[in-house]
């Protein structure tokens, strides 16, 4: 095992992997990042329609069926079913059966996922806005 650090700026991601070290001298990385990689896109694509950033907003106030969230939509019950399948695969949404009723409930934990992968670019931004900034008051007050 080799332990691979990605790092831009101040921001570090760390991730343990197998390596393959081929004749050629090539390096091959094993699916653990490649798996992990997967799965943040698959989530990010998820959230990345805003359609499913709209169900996510409804179902965050309080459990809805099918039905109620495509009636706050133009788009045919079909397609909605559609986004709601993708959310419910990326674990954003997660379902519970109420006699016939099936209710969809947002899942919290999987957001903080989300929040927590994009925390350090936010902070990373930040900082470069108040260097920025800095920079800024440094330039107007030398006028």
């Amino acid at each position: 095992m080799v332990r691979y650090h990605f790092s831009c700026d101040n921001l570090i991601w760390e991730k343990t992997a197998e390596i393959f070290a081929q004749s050629d001298g090539c390096i091959y990385i094993c699916s653990q990042i490649a798996a992990y990689m997967e799965l943040r896109r698959d989530v990010f694509q998820a959230i990345a329609d805003p359609t499913r950033r709209a169900i996510i907003a409804l179902v965050a106030l309080q459990a809805m069926t099918p039905t109620a969230i495509a009636e706050n939509f133009d788009s045919s019950r079909q397609t909605i079913s559609k986004h709601i399948q993708i959310l419910t695969a990326c674990e954003l949404l997660s379902q519970e059966q109420q006699g016939r009723e099936i209710y969809y409930h947002l899942n919290p934990q999987k957001l903080k996922e989300i929040a927590d992968f994009v925390e350090p670019f936010r902070n990373m931004w930040d900082e470069r806005f108040n260097q920025l900034e800095s920079i800024m008051k440094k330039h107007k007050s030398n006028q």
